[in-house]
């Protein structure tokens, strides 16, 4: 075992341990012996932490909007309209090239697909942060819309490992990529 932690510091470490295990295997491909071994617990221990993978699974989804909310609050520091959605913009970047919260975000979209409660649980705190956004910022919700759709961008560019210029250049230089990138049909 790990050094000695409260039974509230372990949880919180099991946790952190299923969100980067859960990015890496997804739901079904993740074993609750692999989180065990990552926090160096026995698979018993972690079985009293969370009755099951599932309940760990969801407190991992819990944790990864709280962390997104979280992260989201103290870029805007403050700041109001405008100020607020780049500095939001500019920490959502810094999160995704971390690629913990991008890859256990994809698994939670992938599992919602096909599980109703996950479904309704990312619904609930997708609405949460949208309103957060919006609370923050000032901004009225079609300049949401337009920060949320280019975070879902974001999210799918760095999956892919498209190179991009973010902010007012993020167009341009995504045209720019697929003239120079995509294969050209054949012209025979």
């Amino acid at each position: 075992m790990s050094p000695r932690m409260s039974a509230e510091e372990r949880r919180e470490e099991t946790i952190r341990a299923a969100i980067c295990e859960f990015g890496r295997g997804g739901y079904e491909g993740t074993s609750t012996a692999t989180i065990a071994k990552r926090v160096g617990v026995s698979q018993p221990y972690l079985f009293r932490l969370f009755p099951s993978k599932r309940a760990l699974f969801l407190a991992a989804i819990d944790r990864c909007f709280d962390d997104l909310e979280e992260s989201m609050r103290e870029a805007a520091g403050g700041r109001y309209g405008n100020e607020a959605i780049v500095a939001m913009g500019a920490r959502y970047r810094e999160l995704l090239a971390g690629d913990v919260q991008l890859k256990f975000q994809l698994q939670l979209y992938a599992a919602a697909l096909d599980d109703e409660e996950i479904r309704r649980i990312g619904n609930t705190r997708w609405a949460g942060l949208w309103r957060m956004l919006g609370e923050l910022s000032g901004e009225p919700a079609d300049e949401i819309l337009r920060f949320v759709s280019v975070g879902m961008l974001l999210n799918v560019l760095t999956a892919l490992d498209v190179p991009y210029t973010p902010g007012p250049k993020l167009g341009r230089s995504l045209q720019d990529w697929s003239r120079d990138s995509a294969p050209r049909p054949d012209s025979s």
